[in-house]
Protein backbone atom coordinates (compact mmCIF):
# COMPACT_ATOMS: atom_id res chain seq x y z
CA UNK A 1 0.00 0.00 0.00
CA UNK A 2 1.24 3.72 -0.51
CA UNK A 3 1.75 5.91 2.07
CA UNK A 4 -0.03 8.49 0.39
CA UNK A 5 0.14 11.13 2.88
CA UNK A 6 3.72 10.36 3.08
CA UNK A 7 4.29 10.72 -0.63
CA UNK A 8 2.67 14.37 -0.54
CA UNK A 9 5.13 15.59 1.79
CA UNK A 10 7.51 15.37 -1.14
CA UNK A 11 5.83 17.32 -3.30
CA UNK A 12 5.93 21.10 -1.89
CA UNK A 13 3.94 22.47 -4.46
CA UNK A 14 1.21 20.20 -3.20
CA UNK A 15 0.47 22.37 -0.20
CA UNK A 16 -0.21 25.80 -1.95
CA UNK A 17 -3.52 27.61 -1.99
CA UNK A 18 -4.92 29.02 -4.85
CA UNK A 19 -7.58 32.03 -4.42
CA UNK A 20 -7.33 30.73 -0.78
CA UNK A 21 -8.55 27.42 -1.52
CA UNK A 22 -6.05 24.44 -1.04
CA UNK A 23 -4.49 23.41 -4.28
CA UNK A 24 -6.39 20.42 -5.81
CA UNK A 25 -4.33 19.68 -8.85
CA UNK A 26 -5.68 17.22 -11.41
CA UNK A 27 -3.77 18.15 -14.40
CA UNK A 28 -1.12 15.24 -14.23
CA UNK A 29 -1.94 14.17 -17.94
CA UNK A 30 0.08 17.41 -19.31
CA UNK A 31 2.48 17.71 -16.76
CA UNK A 32 3.37 16.25 -13.22
CA UNK A 33 4.79 18.17 -10.33
CA UNK A 34 7.43 17.26 -8.99
CA UNK A 35 9.23 15.47 -5.74
CA UNK A 36 12.11 16.73 -3.92
CA UNK A 37 14.83 14.66 -4.45
CA UNK A 38 14.14 15.85 -8.69
CA UNK A 39 14.41 19.57 -7.96
CA UNK A 40 17.47 19.00 -5.30
CA UNK A 41 19.25 16.41 -8.41
CA UNK A 42 18.76 19.25 -10.81
CA UNK A 43 20.60 21.93 -7.87
CA UNK A 44 23.10 19.63 -7.06
CA UNK A 45 24.21 19.14 -10.47
CA UNK A 46 24.00 22.52 -11.32
CA UNK A 47 26.00 23.39 -8.18
CA UNK A 48 28.50 20.94 -7.56
CA UNK A 49 28.81 18.56 -11.06
CA UNK A 50 28.28 21.54 -13.91
CA UNK A 51 30.71 20.85 -16.75
CA UNK A 52 30.01 20.12 -20.15
CA UNK A 53 30.21 15.80 -20.99
CA UNK A 54 31.66 13.56 -22.90
CA UNK A 55 35.14 15.31 -24.28
CA UNK A 56 36.79 16.91 -21.33
CA UNK A 57 39.47 15.61 -19.62
CA UNK A 58 39.05 17.78 -16.17
CA UNK A 59 37.83 16.20 -13.40
CA UNK A 60 34.02 17.83 -13.24
CA UNK A 61 33.93 17.25 -17.22
CA UNK A 62 34.40 13.45 -16.06
CA UNK A 63 31.99 13.34 -13.41
CA UNK A 64 29.05 14.89 -15.34
CA UNK A 65 29.58 12.45 -18.19
CA UNK A 66 29.38 9.41 -15.78
CA UNK A 67 26.52 10.63 -13.91
CA UNK A 68 24.78 11.24 -17.95
CA UNK A 69 25.60 8.35 -18.95
CA UNK A 70 24.33 6.13 -15.50
CA UNK A 71 21.51 8.18 -16.18
CA UNK A 72 20.81 6.34 -19.93
CA UNK A 73 21.52 2.94 -18.17
CA UNK A 74 18.81 3.61 -15.52
CA UNK A 75 16.10 4.73 -18.54
CA UNK A 76 17.77 1.41 -19.92
CA UNK A 77 16.58 -0.24 -16.71
CA UNK A 78 13.30 0.99 -16.72
CA UNK A 79 12.53 0.25 -19.91
CA UNK A 80 14.40 -3.07 -19.57
CA UNK A 81 15.90 -2.18 -23.03
CA UNK A 82 18.30 -4.54 -24.45
CA UNK A 83 21.33 -2.25 -24.20
CA UNK A 84 22.34 1.49 -23.12
CA UNK A 85 22.33 2.47 -26.67
CA UNK A 86 19.28 1.98 -28.06
CA UNK A 87 18.52 4.81 -25.35
CA UNK A 88 18.16 8.09 -26.95
CA UNK A 89 17.84 11.49 -25.02
CA UNK A 90 15.46 13.92 -26.49
CA UNK A 91 13.72 17.17 -25.50
CA UNK A 92 10.34 15.18 -25.36
CA UNK A 93 7.88 12.83 -26.62
CA UNK A 94 7.26 15.54 -30.01
CA UNK A 95 11.02 15.67 -30.80
CA UNK A 96 11.32 11.92 -30.43
CA UNK A 97 8.24 10.69 -33.10
CA UNK A 98 10.03 14.13 -35.27
CA UNK A 99 13.07 12.59 -35.21
CA UNK A 100 11.61 8.61 -36.47
CA UNK A 101 9.19 10.63 -38.90
CA UNK A 102 12.17 12.49 -40.50
CA UNK A 103 14.78 9.59 -40.40
CA UNK A 104 12.47 6.85 -41.06
CA UNK A 105 10.95 8.61 -43.99
CA UNK A 106 14.62 9.59 -45.56
CA UNK A 107 15.74 6.26 -44.98
CA UNK A 108 12.39 3.82 -45.38
CA UNK A 109 9.80 5.80 -47.63
CA UNK A 110 8.92 6.90 -51.16
CA UNK A 111 5.83 8.70 -52.50
CA UNK A 112 2.49 6.63 -52.19
CA UNK A 113 4.18 4.04 -48.70
CA UNK A 114 1.76 4.64 -45.76
CA UNK A 115 2.02 5.00 -42.34
CA UNK A 116 -1.41 3.59 -39.82
CA UNK A 117 -2.21 5.88 -36.78
CA UNK A 118 -5.42 5.87 -35.10
CA UNK A 119 -8.16 8.21 -34.63
CA UNK A 120 -7.46 8.97 -30.94
CA UNK A 121 -3.49 10.28 -31.77
CA UNK A 122 -1.89 13.33 -30.16
CA UNK A 123 -1.04 15.74 -32.63
CA UNK A 124 2.23 15.10 -32.16
CA UNK A 125 1.77 12.08 -33.44
CA UNK A 126 0.01 13.29 -36.87
CA UNK A 127 1.30 16.58 -37.83
CA UNK A 128 5.22 15.26 -38.06
CA UNK A 129 3.82 12.45 -40.51
CA UNK A 130 1.77 15.26 -42.35
CA UNK A 131 5.02 17.07 -42.80
CA UNK A 132 6.73 14.32 -44.00
CA UNK A 133 3.44 13.74 -46.26
CA UNK A 134 3.76 16.73 -48.05
CA UNK A 135 7.77 16.96 -48.00
CA UNK A 136 7.63 13.00 -49.39
CA UNK A 137 4.10 12.53 -50.57
CA UNK A 138 3.69 9.34 -48.03
CA UNK A 139 0.15 8.54 -46.98
CA UNK A 140 -2.06 8.56 -43.40
CA UNK A 141 -4.09 5.79 -42.64
CA UNK A 142 -6.25 5.86 -39.58
CA UNK A 143 -7.58 3.10 -37.01
CA UNK A 144 -11.02 3.78 -36.20
CA UNK A 145 -12.58 3.01 -32.49
CA UNK A 146 -15.60 2.37 -31.22
CA UNK A 147 -18.26 3.81 -29.17
CA UNK A 148 -16.44 2.75 -26.18
CA UNK A 149 -13.11 4.89 -27.35
CA UNK A 150 -11.46 1.12 -28.14
CA UNK A 151 -9.47 0.53 -31.33
CA UNK A 152 -11.54 -1.81 -33.77
CA UNK A 153 -8.62 -4.17 -34.56
CA UNK A 154 -10.63 -6.26 -37.43
CA UNK A 155 -10.30 -2.94 -39.02
CA UNK A 156 -6.60 -2.41 -38.44
CA UNK A 157 -5.80 -5.85 -39.89
CA UNK A 158 -7.55 -4.33 -42.90
CA UNK A 159 -5.84 -0.82 -43.19
CA UNK A 160 -2.28 -2.97 -44.03
CA UNK A 161 -1.00 -3.10 -47.73
CA UNK A 162 1.96 -4.07 -49.60
CA UNK A 163 2.59 0.18 -48.90
CA UNK A 164 2.34 0.45 -45.23
CA UNK A 165 5.94 1.06 -43.91
CA UNK A 166 5.01 2.17 -40.14
CA UNK A 167 2.50 2.07 -38.12
CA UNK A 168 2.55 4.69 -35.19
CA UNK A 169 0.14 4.62 -31.79
CA UNK A 170 -0.65 5.98 -28.90
CA UNK A 171 -0.05 3.35 -25.61
CA UNK A 172 -2.62 5.56 -23.84
CA UNK A 173 -5.45 8.25 -25.03
CA UNK A 174 -4.21 11.30 -23.03
CA UNK A 175 -8.44 12.24 -23.95
CA UNK A 176 -9.72 9.16 -23.49
CA UNK A 177 -7.76 7.22 -20.79
CA UNK A 178 -8.04 4.17 -23.12
CA UNK A 179 -5.09 1.59 -22.77
CA UNK A 180 -4.86 0.16 -26.26
CA UNK A 181 -3.38 -3.44 -26.81
CA UNK A 182 -0.07 -2.28 -28.25
CA UNK A 183 1.64 -5.57 -27.49
CA UNK A 184 -1.58 -7.30 -29.94
CA UNK A 185 -0.87 -4.37 -32.29
CA UNK A 186 2.56 -4.81 -32.41
CA UNK A 187 2.65 -8.09 -33.73
CA UNK A 188 -0.48 -7.62 -36.12
CA UNK A 189 2.18 -5.37 -37.89
CA UNK A 190 5.08 -7.84 -37.80
CA UNK A 191 3.33 -10.85 -39.20
CA UNK A 192 2.84 -8.12 -41.85
CA UNK A 193 6.20 -7.42 -41.67
CA UNK A 194 5.88 -3.99 -40.90
CA UNK A 195 7.83 -2.11 -37.85
CA UNK A 196 6.06 -0.25 -34.92
CA UNK A 197 6.14 3.41 -33.01
CA UNK A 198 4.95 3.36 -29.32
CA UNK A 199 3.55 6.79 -27.70
CA UNK A 200 4.10 6.20 -24.32
CA UNK A 201 4.00 9.63 -23.00
CA UNK A 202 0.48 8.76 -21.01
CA UNK A 203 1.70 5.05 -20.40
CA UNK A 204 5.23 5.24 -18.39
CA UNK A 205 3.89 7.26 -15.71
CA UNK A 206 1.46 5.27 -14.79
CA UNK A 207 2.16 1.22 -15.78
CA UNK A 208 5.33 -0.77 -16.31
CA UNK A 209 6.74 -1.09 -19.28
CA UNK A 210 8.83 -3.42 -20.98
CA UNK A 211 9.98 -2.99 -24.27
CA UNK A 212 11.54 -6.58 -24.83
CA UNK A 213 7.80 -7.92 -23.88
CA UNK A 214 5.72 -5.60 -26.08
CA UNK A 215 8.54 -5.36 -28.77
CA UNK A 216 7.82 -2.34 -30.79
CA UNK A 217 10.93 -1.07 -32.94
CA UNK A 218 10.59 2.47 -31.40
CA UNK A 219 9.34 3.54 -28.09
CA UNK A 220 8.96 7.70 -26.92
CA UNK A 221 8.31 9.56 -23.66
CA UNK A 222 8.69 12.44 -21.92
CA UNK A 223 10.17 12.93 -18.57
CA UNK A 224 8.18 16.04 -17.32
CA UNK A 225 5.10 13.59 -17.27
CA UNK A 226 6.72 10.96 -15.51
CA UNK A 227 7.90 13.16 -12.39
CA UNK A 228 11.02 14.59 -13.96
CA UNK A 229 11.95 17.85 -15.59
CA UNK A 230 10.94 19.38 -18.81
CA UNK A 231 12.99 19.74 -21.92
CA UNK A 232 14.14 16.00 -21.72
CA UNK A 233 12.89 13.05 -23.00
CA UNK A 234 13.28 9.25 -24.52
CA UNK A 235 13.48 7.59 -27.66
CA UNK A 236 13.91 3.67 -27.37
CA UNK A 237 14.67 2.23 -30.68
CA UNK A 238 16.04 -1.20 -31.35
CA UNK A 239 19.55 -0.91 -31.99
CA UNK A 240 19.18 -3.01 -35.65
CA UNK A 241 16.74 0.16 -36.67
CA UNK A 242 18.47 2.97 -35.47
CA UNK A 243 21.79 2.04 -36.92
CA UNK A 244 19.41 1.80 -40.35
CA UNK A 245 18.40 5.54 -39.96
CA UNK A 246 20.10 8.65 -40.96
CA UNK A 247 21.09 11.20 -38.39
CA UNK A 248 18.06 13.82 -37.72
CA UNK A 249 20.28 16.57 -37.21
CA UNK A 250 24.00 17.67 -37.29
CA UNK A 251 26.66 18.86 -34.96
CA UNK A 252 28.77 18.65 -32.39
CA UNK A 253 29.12 14.48 -30.52
CA UNK A 254 26.83 12.82 -33.31
CA UNK A 255 30.21 12.82 -35.19
CA UNK A 256 33.38 10.59 -35.83
CA UNK A 257 35.08 13.02 -38.33
CA UNK A 258 34.71 15.96 -40.38
CA UNK A 259 36.35 17.80 -43.06
CA UNK A 260 35.25 20.01 -45.36
CA UNK A 261 35.20 17.06 -47.79
CA UNK A 262 33.01 14.45 -45.40
CA UNK A 263 31.42 13.66 -42.41
CA UNK A 264 31.01 10.36 -40.74
CA UNK A 265 28.98 9.72 -38.20
CA UNK A 266 29.54 8.45 -34.53
CA UNK A 267 28.31 5.37 -32.96
CA UNK A 268 25.32 4.58 -31.30
CA UNK A 269 23.48 6.24 -29.24
CA UNK A 270 25.46 9.68 -29.90
CA UNK A 271 24.88 9.39 -33.59
CA UNK A 272 21.36 11.01 -32.60
CA UNK A 273 22.08 13.58 -30.11
CA UNK A 274 23.85 16.57 -31.67
CA UNK A 275 24.67 19.45 -29.42
CA UNK A 276 25.26 19.40 -25.92
CA UNK A 277 23.10 17.00 -24.23
CA UNK A 278 20.81 18.03 -21.21
CA UNK A 279 23.24 16.41 -18.86
CA UNK A 280 21.35 18.49 -15.89
CA UNK A 281 17.78 17.08 -17.15
CA UNK A 282 19.23 13.46 -17.67
CA UNK A 283 20.47 12.96 -14.61
CA UNK A 284 16.90 14.57 -12.87
CA UNK A 285 14.97 12.22 -15.22
CA UNK A 286 16.80 9.22 -13.66
CA UNK A 287 16.12 10.13 -10.39
CA UNK A 288 12.55 10.65 -11.32
CA UNK A 289 12.38 7.54 -12.27
CA UNK A 290 14.26 5.80 -9.26
CA UNK A 291 11.80 7.47 -7.39
CA UNK A 292 8.83 5.96 -9.17
CA UNK A 293 10.39 2.60 -8.69
CA UNK A 294 10.72 2.64 -5.16
CA UNK A 295 7.08 3.16 -4.35
CA UNK A 296 6.51 0.12 -7.30
CA UNK A 297 4.39 0.79 -10.50
CA UNK A 298 2.11 -1.87 -9.96
CA UNK A 299 0.82 -0.23 -6.77
CA UNK A 300 0.68 3.11 -8.58
CA UNK A 301 -1.14 1.42 -11.07
CA UNK A 302 -3.88 -0.26 -8.68
CA UNK A 303 -4.02 3.02 -6.66
CA UNK A 304 -4.74 5.35 -9.87
CA UNK A 305 -7.39 2.77 -11.48
CA UNK A 306 -9.15 3.03 -7.65
CA UNK A 307 -8.92 6.63 -7.94
CA UNK A 308 -10.63 6.39 -11.63
CA UNK A 309 -13.13 4.04 -10.64
CA UNK A 310 -13.94 6.28 -7.40
CA UNK A 311 -14.10 9.59 -9.40
CA UNK A 312 -16.43 7.89 -12.45
CA UNK A 313 -18.94 6.86 -9.79
CA UNK A 314 -19.01 10.25 -8.50
CA UNK A 315 -19.22 12.03 -11.65
CA UNK A 316 -22.39 9.89 -12.65
CA UNK A 317 -24.20 11.07 -9.33
CA UNK A 318 -24.38 14.63 -11.45
CA UNK A 319 -27.06 15.05 -13.74
CA UNK A 320 -26.11 15.93 -17.10
CA UNK A 321 -22.81 14.54 -16.99
CA UNK A 322 -21.20 12.33 -20.33
CA UNK A 323 -17.95 10.84 -20.06
CA UNK A 324 -15.74 10.16 -22.50
CA UNK A 325 -13.51 6.97 -23.38
CA UNK A 326 -15.53 3.82 -21.43
CA UNK A 327 -12.87 1.54 -22.58
CA UNK A 328 -12.62 -1.88 -20.89
CA UNK A 329 -8.86 -1.07 -20.25
CA UNK A 330 -8.54 2.43 -19.08
CA UNK A 331 -6.09 4.76 -17.01
CA UNK A 332 -6.35 7.72 -14.77
CA UNK A 333 -8.26 9.98 -17.07
CA UNK A 334 -11.64 11.51 -16.79
CA UNK A 335 -12.74 13.32 -19.83
CA UNK A 336 -16.29 14.89 -19.68
CA UNK A 337 -19.30 17.44 -20.52
CA UNK A 338 -21.89 18.56 -18.22
CA UNK A 339 -24.92 19.45 -19.81
CA UNK A 340 -24.22 22.26 -22.26
CA UNK A 341 -22.07 24.05 -20.15
CA UNK A 342 -19.09 24.84 -22.17
CA UNK A 343 -15.59 23.23 -21.28
CA UNK A 344 -13.81 26.46 -21.26
CA UNK A 345 -16.50 28.07 -18.28
CA UNK A 346 -16.20 24.80 -16.10
CA UNK A 347 -12.44 24.48 -16.38
CA UNK A 348 -12.19 28.58 -15.67
CA UNK A 349 -15.18 28.30 -12.25
CA UNK A 350 -13.24 25.42 -10.84
CA UNK A 351 -9.97 26.86 -10.86
CA UNK A 352 -11.27 29.53 -8.46
CA UNK A 353 -12.85 27.00 -6.10
CA UNK A 354 -8.94 25.81 -5.88
CA UNK A 355 -9.04 22.73 -8.18
CA UNK A 356 -6.65 22.33 -11.56
CA UNK A 357 -7.78 20.61 -14.71
CA UNK A 358 -7.55 20.74 -18.50
CA UNK A 359 -9.58 22.20 -20.99
CA UNK A 360 -10.12 21.92 -24.90
CA UNK A 361 -8.94 20.19 -27.68
CA UNK A 362 -5.89 18.41 -26.20
CA UNK A 363 -4.03 18.58 -28.72
CA UNK A 364 -6.35 15.93 -30.54
CA UNK A 365 -8.61 17.83 -32.51
CA UNK A 366 -9.23 14.71 -35.10
CA UNK A 367 -10.56 12.96 -31.96
CA UNK A 368 -13.23 15.67 -30.95
CA UNK A 369 -14.05 15.85 -34.48
CA UNK A 370 -15.09 11.88 -34.65
CA UNK A 371 -16.99 12.24 -31.10
CA UNK A 372 -18.75 15.54 -32.51
CA UNK A 373 -17.84 18.05 -29.68
CA UNK A 374 -15.03 20.91 -29.25
CA UNK A 375 -13.32 20.08 -26.43
CA UNK A 376 -13.85 18.71 -22.53
CA UNK A 377 -12.78 18.62 -18.92
CA UNK A 378 -10.09 16.41 -18.35
CA UNK A 379 -9.27 15.27 -15.09
CA UNK A 380 -6.07 12.98 -14.58
CA UNK A 381 -4.63 11.87 -12.05
CA UNK A 382 -1.42 10.92 -9.97
CA UNK A 383 -0.76 8.38 -6.95
CA UNK A 384 -0.43 11.78 -4.79
CA UNK A 385 -4.19 12.56 -5.44
CA UNK A 386 -7.11 11.41 -2.58
CA UNK A 387 -10.51 10.50 -2.49
CA UNK A 388 -11.23 13.93 -0.28
CA UNK A 389 -9.54 15.73 -3.39
CA UNK A 390 -11.94 13.78 -5.22
CA UNK A 391 -15.03 14.19 -2.96
CA UNK A 392 -14.18 17.95 -3.10
CA UNK A 393 -13.98 18.14 -7.23
CA UNK A 394 -17.45 15.94 -7.35
CA UNK A 395 -18.88 18.32 -5.26
CA UNK A 396 -17.58 22.04 -7.41
CA UNK A 397 -18.57 20.41 -10.29
CA UNK A 398 -21.60 19.87 -9.27
CA UNK A 399 -22.06 23.31 -7.58
CA UNK A 400 -21.03 24.61 -11.11
CA UNK A 401 -23.81 22.53 -12.53
CA UNK A 402 -26.02 24.55 -10.21
CA UNK A 403 -24.70 27.80 -11.28
CA UNK A 404 -26.15 27.18 -14.58
CA UNK A 405 -29.38 25.99 -13.61
CA UNK A 406 -29.38 22.90 -15.09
Amino acid sequence: MLDIQSIREDFPILSHKVYNKPLIYFDNGATTQKPRAVVEKIENGYYNVNANIHRGVHFLSQEATEAHEEARKTVQRFLNARSAQEIIFTRGTTESINLVASSFTDACMSAGDEVIVSVMEHHSNIVPWQIQAARKGICLKVIPMNERGELQIDAYRQLFSERTRLVAVAHVSNVLGTINPVKELVEIAHEQGVPVLIDGAQSVPHMKVDVQELDPEFYVFSGHKVYGPTGIGVLYGKEEWLDRLPPYQGGGEMIATVSFEKTTFNELPFKFEAGTPDYIGSTALAEALRYVDRLGMEQIAAYETELLRYATEGLRTIAGARIFGEAAQKGAVLSFLIGDIHHYDMGMLLDRLGIAVRTGHHCAQPLMQALGIEGTVRASFSFYNTKEEIDTFIAAVDRVRKMFSL
